[in-house]
């Protein structure tokens, strides 16, 4: 598999919508246009499997999206289909813009302080309100780094690393 065929998680089946086999999915990103230029998308089930179907419609509803897929035309017809976990083709996706990264491509990046100190590997990314939150773990230790500007001194992708300069008190939570 090529990194333009690398599969990008985008959002979550999270239930049903109506009674015509249209489901409910919460958007990890917020961002509707991906999906909606998508002419496939690729489901992985709640046992890991991996299947692609054809989009039908794809629409913004309650902080969310309602996605209509080819074959479906019965709410018991997609009821296992909740959990699944929606993804993408890396090349589905707009390239982002400069300073700007896909989650899958932070996680697993070395953090390290911009005095040389390693602090572990990120591992996991959550939203707050204002910014995300990178998750970052080193032996025993656990820092939540804000992916704010004044923090985040450098990012390197192809080399898997992560520059932080830690506000005052920050490595000591």
């Amino acid at each position: 598999m090529t990194d333009q065929d690398e599969l990008i998680p985008v959002g979550k089946i999270i239930g049903t919508h109506g009674i015509k086999g249209f489901l409910k999915v919460f958007s990890y990103s917020g961002n509707i246009d991906s999906l909606q230029f998508a002419e496939t998308t690729f489901l992985k089930g709640k046992d890991g499997t991996l299947r692609e179907y054809v989009v039908n419609s794809v629409s913004a509803h309650a902080g969310g999206f309602i996605l209509s897929l080819d074959g479906f035309s019965d709410i018991n017809q997609v009821l296992s289909l909740t959990g699944s976990e929606l993804c993408l083709k890396r090349s589905q996706l707009p390239v982002p813009d400069e300073d700007e990264y896909y989650w899958r491509d932070l996680i697993g990046l070395t953090v390290h302080t911009d005095q040389g100190i390693e602090l572990g590997t990120l591992v996991d990314i959550f939203e707050t309100g204002s910014s995300d939150i990178y998750v970052v773990r080193g032996g025993t230790k656990e820092y939540l780094i804000p992916a704010i500007a004044d923090v985040i001194a450098k990012i390197d992708i192809a080399g898997k690393k992560m520059i932080i300069t830690p506000l005052e008190g920050l490595l000591d939570l």
